[in-house]
């Protein structure tokens, strides 16, 4: 199924909801980025599609074809690079493909797979996440006349920040192997830095540096796994 036809809705964009017509199929494990990201899309009229991982995007690109991919750049089973890279060469091609990511060294990684454009995280500003997309439609696609006409703080569920602890807990939980520890330390530095979690953003990035360094990590995995843990009994998430 196509989603990106335009006759699939006669829905035509207007000022306020510039992306009316548009389905994004959101390739993101964080339940909490993905708030943020459905809240921008229902501001701005488009259709959200979401896969956690990446056998869950290749397993529903199978079926639909959105107009728009986001596509984080650290995934549970393999780098978003990989998807992009497929797709790119894909025919027919989605009208617009961005990688997604808050680490500096991500964008580049992205352009060189070869996405149209990159979101650097945290996502908060509606008028970026609009234009950002806006300027990478093919022009058949894009909207005439039409950008971001507003900006707006957007703020996620907290609710989907305690999600995202309950998820690395279970991955903590298990197996303490090598891939586990660097796939924890890598989702907790990005989704504690979009929530302004310090604590938890400043732990998981010590792990990721002794884990990239060779150096025991033991206590800095526990230390870790007790903060998302205290996480978890808030009533409210950072």
């Amino acid at each position: 199924m196509d989603d990106s036809n335009p006759f699939t809705s006669p829905a035509q964009p207007t000022a306020t909801r510039p992306l009316l017509g548009q389905t994004i199929l959101v390739v993101e494990d964080s339940r909490y980025a993905c708030d943020a990201i459905r809240l921008m899309c229902l501001h701005s009229g488009a259709r959200i599609r979401r896969a956690d991982c990446l056998k869950s995007a290749r397993r529903h690109l199978q079926i639909y074809r959105p107009s728009v991919i986001l596509v984080d750049m650290g995934l549970p089973d393999g780098s978003g690079a990989d998807l992009i890279a497929e797709l790119t060469e894909a025919v027919p091609r989605i009208g617009a493909i961005l990688g997604m990511s808050g680490d500096d060294y991500a964008q580049k990684d992205a352009q060189t797979a070869g996405a149209d454009g990159f979101l650097a995280k945290p996502l908060k500003s509606l008028s970026y996440f609009q234009k950002s997309i806006l300027e990478r439609l093919p022009a058949d696609r894009r909207p005439h006349s039409l950008h971001a006409v507003r900006d707006e703080v957007i703020h996620p569920d907290p609710m989907a920040y305690q999600d995202d602890m309950a998820h690395i807990a279970d991955v903590l939980a298990g197996p303490n192997d090598h891939r586990s520890l660097d796939y924890a330390a890598q989702f907790l530095r990005g989704v504690a830095r979009d929530a302004e979690d310090t604590i938890l953003a400043d732990a998981a990035s010590k792990l990721a540096e002794s884990r990239a360094s060779g150096t025991p990590v033991t206590a800095l995995a526990a230390q870790v796994a007790g903060i998302v843990q205290a996480r978890l009994e808030q009533r409210e998430a950072i």
